[in-house]
């Protein structure tokens, strides 16, 4: 498959989705990274217990691509602006390719209105770490491998964290739980958001990434909840879209008792 049909494939497929109300093709800002947001509109808001679920795309720049074809994949991303692309994701094998391959190419992404996100500190490569950070993406995923320099940086910087425990454990990129720097980043209210990295490989869902943190690292339902409602900040996402969000789980928090 071509990149180009291989996208179309996705969004024919979401096309065909009829158990919730899909929005995708309306132009909006808002992503769905591993974990898109399924959210339900009965809470009050328009008499329907109907759910929905806001799904936007990243295309990713793989590591063992070229110049050329990571810039083809950007390309693709600017033409599929009003089908929900929104992004570029570089990520891959981290062992393999070269960031100065790819900065110029994200720098264009940047440049055309395009959010990036990067796979970063994987591996412990110091001087890639660094110029990615200087590059300010709008996120940064996993970061498991900073040294004490680098997480000054990230913290100065204030770029969100995509966290995926589950997914940094099964890698071995992280030993334990009980090392992983969630709870550093928790404590000092650095920007965090909880993924799964990929539900089907790593045979997860966003709830049990959420179920884990909490059993791990001792933190209570109250704070779990404000959590995820602190990543609507961070997603890809116009204040519209946001606002709409954030209104459903200020609902959702009338209901809840903690």
């Amino acid at each position: 498959m071509s990149k180009r049909s291989y996208m179309e494939a996705v969004l024919e497929g979401l096309r065909a989705v009829r158990t919730v109300e899909v929005d995708i093709f309306h132009g909006s800002d808002v992503e769905s990274h591993a974990n898109a947001h399924t959210l339900c509109n009965g809470c009050g808001m328009n008499g329907t217990r109907r759910k929905k679920i806001y799904v936007r795309l990243l295309l990713s720049i793989d590591r063992r691509e070229t110049r050329e074809a990571a810039m083809e994949t950007v390309k693709l991303a600017m033409e599929m602006r009003h089908l929900g692309v929104v992004g570029i994701d570089l990520s891959g094998n981290p062992a393999i390719g070269e960031w100065t391959t790819f900065l110029p190419v994200l720098e264009f992404a940047k440049e055309k209105g395009l959010l990036v996100t990067l796979h970063c500190g994987e591996v412990p490569n110091m001087e890639e770490i660094n110029a990615m950070l200087d590059f300010l993406p709008a996120r940064i995923g996993h970061a498991c491998c900073l040294q004490q320099e680098e997480w000054k940086k990230l913290k100065s910087f204030k770029i969100p964290v995509e966290i995926c425990l589950t997914s940094n454990i099964r890698t071995e990129t992280i030993s334990s739980l009980d090392i992983h720097h969630f709870a550093d980043l928790y404590n000092s209210k650095h920007p965090i958001v909880l993924c799964t990295d990929d539900s089907g490989v790593f045979s997860t869902t966003s709830s049990q990434e959420y179920a884990i943190a909490s059993s791990a690292f001792g933190i209570g339902k109250r704070e779990m909840f404000d959590l995820a409602r602190n990543a609507i900040g961070f997603i890809f996402a116009d204040d519209g879209v946001k606002h709409e969000l954030e209104q459903i789980f200020d609902l959702a928090a009338e209901r809840l008792q903690f």
